[in-house]
């Protein structure tokens, strides 16, 4: 596909395919939920706790990167300015996902409320990020958590060939946590060596800034991942954190990778240990996309994922 967009088509199939067991924390309830079923994917019935959407439609952190992809299409100027109109348009007052928030605050006042909103579900750095630029300051991204949008984010700009510079600037828009940015990058890196062809991309990025002091700590998780590779996905996940926050969300993708050898079987794992599994799911069918090509992801899948035509369109 153009501009490597296969990649992105794997985040989103994956993204979709998790979405209706997105924030289970309860491991052996999210089993009762899927007793019996092979492909647990795209379940029809909404499991999740929090927010209720249709089967087929993406989670915040995919949708994040659907606004940044319509963005690139609209043309390749201003697109820092323009990436921010458009986070307003979908994300801001008036929209769908701002209503949902007022919902919630509405509710955070009954006591012991526990009721699943229904439609979409707005991030913590998208919330910071919209303010921010209503209030025109120069950094508008997110500072109070370290989760996956930045990368979400600037998924698509980074297949159109924009440098890691560059990059920074895009991430910045929706989050400023030094801690975010880091992973995104690493994350980038990883699918960057995936697409020039190496067949292990982690053990390549090991190579190649184990020196670096900017990486250390990441270089040294990897390293302690790949020796957990035969322990259980789902204990693993459970010791490295199922919430959202880095580094716990990237640990688990990358103990998903190493103890996979499809995109498929990947995210069926990712989806089944539960927790914030939409996070992890983008990075880990991008990455299987980056690493086998778009043959890799099922066919049956994409058809069940709606953002999927739009990106199909662009060949």
């Amino acid at each position: 596909m153009k501009n490597n967009l296969h990649v992105f088509l794997g985040a989103t199939v994956a993204d979709s395919a998790a979405r209706p067991l997105h924030w289970v924390y309860n491991q052996k309830k999210l089993l009762t939920y899927i007793k019996g079923k092979k492909d647990f994917s795209f379940l029809k019935k909404n499991k999740s706790p929090f927010y209720n959407i249709k089967t087929g439609k993406v989670s915040g952190y995919n949708e994040i990167g659907q606004v940044m992809f319509k963005t690139l299409l609209e043309g390749d100027k201003n697109i820092e300015k323009r990436f921010k109109k458009n986070i307003l348009i979908n994300f801001g007052p008036g929209s769908i996902y701002w209503k949902n928030l007022n919902l919630r605050a509405k509710y955070r006042k009954v006591k012991d409320w526990r009721g699943i909103i229904k439609g979409p579900w707005i991030h913590q750095n998208i919330i910071e990020a919209v303010k921010n630029i209503k209030a025109k300051k120069k950094f508008t991204g997110g500072t109070k958590v370290n989760e996956s949008d930045g990368f979400c984010a600037a998924l698509p700009f980074f297949l159109y060939g924009h440098s890691f510079q560059t990059l920074r600037r895009i991430i910045s828009i929706v989050t400023v946590s030094k801690i975010s940015t880091k992973y995104a990058l690493t994350k980038f890196h990883l699918i960057n060596i995936a697409l020039k062809g190496s067949t292990n991309p982690i053990n390549e990025f090991i190579r190649i800034f184990k020196k670096s002091s900017y990486f250390s700590d990441v270089v040294k998780d990897l390293k302690k991942i790949k020796r957990l590779k035969s322990t259980s996905h789902s204990i693993a996940v459970k010791k490295f954190g199922m919430a959202c926050s880095y580094p716990g969300t990237f640990n688990s993708s990358i103990h998903s990778i190493i103890s996979s050898t499809t995109y498929k079987g990947a995210v069926l794992k990712t989806i089944k240990a539960g927790g914030c599994n939409c996070s992890r799911a983008n990075f880990v069918g991008a990455y299987f996309a980056a690493l086998k090509g778009m043959r890799a992801i099922p066919k049956s899948w994409i058809k069940k994922t709606y953002p999927a035509k739009k990106i199909l369109e662009i060949n």
